[in-house]
């Protein structure tokens, strides 16, 4: 019977070892192989140390400790097998020092707790400052216009302010600077314009949200009292979360699942990750993605309701053939149909023309 190695001097495989109690996976290279009798032996090297495994001991073949301490040793394929993971690294309130590092950690540590000024005073204060800045050159700059329409002691000053070229070829170009100061001015009003924009178009945190940061600020206090003065800046805080299609139904059932906080709740919605952000009793954190599963799935519940209440009520009425059950069915989905605008309007942010093509169909 021949005997057919199974692996040449070169190949790389990997061995499925058991260390403290887990399966895990390692890689060698075949130095060398022999055969004392009908099977192959063979010795194996570290890739990354160089060393010999157990110290160039050949493995295989017919040894019994071989196949009981090595469950398999097959070559690589592409893919390498798959390890053991490490343990995901979470950030802990506890292990940031107090004060800004620990502040930095809270309100990192949940999109509902990104809350920070929006210096919406600063932002107008600046605004105006550039606008009248913008005034006083336009109006520099009609009265120049007028001074060379009126004043020109020659044709060819009256015709600079019909030709760009002649009004560039004049002494000092005062026309030409003041545009340019006008133009860099203009650049710099714009660029603010658009970034106050852009921060005015930030939500301000939900009550909810408002109430479970300031109370964080009043157990802890993490800054002096100067600094942490910020967050009872109730009207001119700004979230960085972004809102989200039914933000108000998502907070009822938020608000839900944290007033029936128990280890089931914390077991359904929070995660393990989660869990070990912080050890005080006070702060609880779920899982978003967990929570947006539920109110999709409470808010197609609904919607299922609404749309075959009627139809079996109709569907009864009808039965009945009299002319009263027929103003009746009318009156059931008119019923329907107001309710139906109204849970779409309340529990999401339907636009208006949203709101009616769905009532109409």
């Amino acid at each position: 019977m021949k005997v057919v190695p199974k692996f040449e001097v070169g190949d790389d495989v990997y061995l499925r070892l058991v260390e403290k109690g887990f399966r895990v996976a390692r890689e060698y290279q075949v130095v060398a192989r022999r055969r004392p009798l009908n099977a192959y032996e063979y010795q194996l090297k570290d890739p990354t140390s160089g060393q010999l495994y157990e110290n160039g001991q050949w493995r295989g073949g017919e040894n019994a400790q071989f196949r009981s301490k090595l469950a398999s040793l097959t070559p690589f394929l592409g893919r390498k097998p798959e390890v053991r993971m490490a343990p995901t690294v979470t950030r802990t309130l506890e292990s940031c020092p107090e004060g800004y590092p620990m502040l930095a950690a809270f309100l990192s540590s949940d999109h509902n707790f990104m809350v920070y000024r929006g210096f919406s005073y600063l932002h107008a204060r600046c605004l105006l400052y550039q606008q009248d800045e913008l005034v006083n050159l336009e109006r520099e700059l009609d009265e120049m216009d007028r001074e060379d329409d009126k004043q020109g002691n020659t044709q060819r000053e009256k015709r600079s302010l019909r030709s760009r070229d002649l009004d560039d070829a004049r002494v000092g170009q005062p026309r030409k600077k003041l545009l340019s100061e006008i133009k860099n001015k203009l650049s710099e009003y714009d660029e603010f314009v658009a970034k106050a924009k852009d921060m005015v178009s930030h939500q301000q945190p939900s009550k909810r949200d408002y109430r479970s940061v300031r109370r964080w600020f009043n157990n802890l206090q993490p800054l002096v009292d100067e600094e942490q003065d910020f967050i009872r800046c109730k009207e001119d805080l700004i979230t960085l979360r972004h809102g989200r299609e039914c933000a108000g139904f998502d907070g009822l059932v938020e608000s839900v699942v944290h007033k029936l906080n128990c280890r089931l709740v914390r077991y359904i919605f929070c995660t393990p990750e989660l869990s070990a952000k912080t050890k005080d009793k006070a702060v609880h954190y779920f899982s978003p993605r967990r929570l947006d599963i539920l109110v999709g799935l409470l808010l197609t519940l609904t919607i299922v309701v609404l749309l075959v209440l009627p139809v079996v009520a109709m569907f009864k009425l009808s039965c009945l053939r009299s002319q009263t059950s027929s103003v009746a069915a009318i009156g059931v989905l008119m019923v329907f149909t107001l309710l139906f605008s109204a849970i779409m309007s309340v529990l999401t942010k339907s636009r208006r023309h949203e709101i009616f093509a769905a009532s109409a169909a």
